[in-house]
């Protein structure tokens, strides 16, 4: 992790921007009394309800309540990472952003070092490919044009040991091994990881290689795709390859569309498809559409449409339910046997395959579908296990209209919505706000607020968990900002969130001394998550039986909660 940046410097670049300079040159706004107002750019709306303060320098949309300083709107706007957006306005400004080395002591000029190392191997695999003419026989085959492989950076590896090292005599061999371009002998020989493929590399949002991925030109020679290790820069299971190339060929992405390998990235790229991006061996995993999320809001996952490429798409679809809400689309384009991205495009050109995107099918859709498959859904027993298998997964998604919708959907197949059967009842149970759960929300917010790094401690189902079930707005807004940014700190989190009741609220936590030790609080954090799901839960079931208690058939009810939590019937 790079050095922090000071909260000092970044509250002096807000103290220097102007937010209507900032605003007006990204969107049109109009001098309205004080402030400044214009058709607000994060919600579709026919009448202007976005102002632009400058008195306050704080925007504020009365439509979708979005609102903020200059660094949030670019953040939102622009779809820029926290320290992305520091960069851009401090460019704007010509100041050069400082760094503290903080945790991680010597790491950020050893990582500085690794981006030079990796921008030097690109260059030379770039270089390679043009004395390499089986390596450019191999691409011509492929159908890939001179003016494509150069705007992808594509190279060639040649075979040899050491042909990479020996290049780069001024380059130590452990900053080689940090930066994944070598690998170790048993005998303790450095030897160079990629030989006589095609190299791709990898870039994070900024543009800067931070890995490789290699390809064979035959099958007999190896493993298809080799990767980077994970390195201090590369981190396989949250990056895109193709992400940087999208972001820089277009400048509003509507849609990106999630392929296998890099071969199909690029080709699709050459057809004019540039919204294109690929795992990198890897499933599509819950960080992958965060990050998917924020540059878009509509995502298709494209797989094989055999058996294999459905199993990939159902766990994709159960890594991306914590991600997904009433303005995020998930879709699922499954290919003819036979077929991959690049060959699809070719043998049916740009439009067909547009048209097909297009078509791909609603993610729950394939859900619903997927689990009613085989089930007589006339009968009570057939509706029962559709019940009993769709439950969790309902679970799984945030609050909100995208769960109520398919709840409806839900119940009008079976007669009840996932969550088990709708309350009637005189006047709305809540929860009171001295009660278990809401104490133990704010103690872990407190918390968390402080260090940020401990929700990284709890296991990825408790962060969903967490997540989906935690009533208290403000917690779900924090915790999911620091599940969808691992890297978050206690002063990003504070600039984020800068509502002036709120950020109080979370300064006041940051700012209070706590009397125990880092480790003691840890442990704390981690006890007080289980407690708080199992405070929940108990909470929800007395208060829908509550609720219930004038119903004709409590006797079953009860024993219907008592086999959803496993325990006794709550008589």
């Amino acid at each position: 992790m790079a050095g922090r940046i000071p909260q000092s410097f970044i509250n002096d670049l807000l103290d220097r921007v102007d937010i209507v300079d900032v605003v007006e040159r990204r969107m049109t706004i109009k001098k309205a009394g004080k402030n400044y107002s214009g058709l607000c750019p994060f919600h579709d709306e026919k009448t202007p309800s976005f102002s632009v303060s400058p008195d306050k320098q704080f925007f504020h949309c009365f439509g979708c309540q979005e609102s903020g300083t200059a660094l949030t709107f670019v953040m939102k706007f622009d779809r820029l990472e926290f320290v992305e957006a520091v960069e851009s306005l401090a460019h704007d400004l010509g100041l050069e952003v400082p760094r503290e080395q903080g945790r991680g002591g010597g790491r950020p000029k050893a990582e500085s070092d690794l981006y030079g190392v990796l921008e030097q191997a690109e260059k030379y695999y770039r270089g390679c490919l043009r004395d390499a003419p089986q390596a450019i026989e191999y691409l011509k085959a492929r159908g890939l044009t001179g003016e494509i492989a150069r705007d992808f950076g594509i190279g060639y590896a040649p075979d040899g040991w050491q042909n990479l090292s020996q290049s780069m005599p001024q380059v130590k061999e452990k900053q080689l091994l940090d930066a994944g371009l070598a690998n170790t002998s048993e005998k303790g020989r450095v030897y160079d990881r990629f030989r006589d493929r095609i190299t791709f590399p990898i870039r994070d949002t900024r543009g800067r290689v931070i890995g490789f991925g290699g390809r064979v030109m035959s099958k007999d020679d190896g493993p298809k795709y080799l990767n980077s290790p994970e390195t201090a820069l590369f981190h396989k299971s949250k990056e895109l390859y193709g992400l940087y190339e999208a972001r820089k060929a277009l400048r509003n992405i509507d849609r990106l569309l999630v392929v296998e390998g890099y071969m199909d990235v690029v080709a699709l790229a050459q057809f004019g498809v540039a919204n294109v991006v690929a795992t990198l061996g890897t499933a599509t995993g819950t960080p992958h559409f965060e990050k998917l999320y924020r540059y878009c809001d509509e995502v298709v996952c494209c797989f094989d449409g055999d058996q294999a490429g459905r199993q990939a798409a159902w766990k994709a679809l159960d890594n991306a339910l914590p991600a997904l809400n009433e303005h995020r689309q998930l879709k699922f384009m499954f290919l003819p046997d036979g077929e991959d991205p690049d060959s699809l495009i070719r043998a049916t050109g740009t439009d067909r395959f547009n048209s097909l995107v297009e078509e791909a099918m609603p993610a729950l859709e394939f859900m619903v579908q997927k689990l009613a498959q085989g089930l007589d859904m006339d009968s009570l027993d057939g509706k029962g296990r559709f019940l009993g298998l769709i439950d969790p997964y309902v679970k799984r998604l945030p609050d909100g209209v995208l769960k109520t919708l398919l709840n409806q959907r839900i119940q009008s197949m079976t007669g009840m919505s996932a969550s088990g059967p709708a309350p009637v009842r005189s006047k709305p149970v809540a929860r009171q706000p001295n009660s278990k759960a809401s104490r133990v929300s704010e103690r872990l917010l407190s918390i968390l607020v402080k260090h940020p790094d401990f929700w990284r401690e709890i296991d990825e189902e408790g962060r969903a968990k967490l997540l989906a079930n935690q009533e208290d707005e403000l917690w779900r807004n924090v915790a999911g900002y620091v599940d969808a940014h691992p890297e978050a700190d206690a002063e990003e989190l504070l600039v984020v969130f800068d509502e002036p009741s709120i950020n109080l609220k979370l300064r006041e936590w940051a700012s209070k001394s706590l009397p125990i030790d880092r480790n003691a609080l840890q442990k704390e954090f981690t006890e007080l998550c289980a407690t708080y799901l199992r405070n929940l839960a108990s909470e929800s079931r007395k208060a829908t039986l509550e609720a219930l208690k004038d119903s004709p058939n409590i006797d079953g009810l009860r024993k219907y909660w008592a086999q959803r939590s496993g325990g006794d019937d709550y008589s």
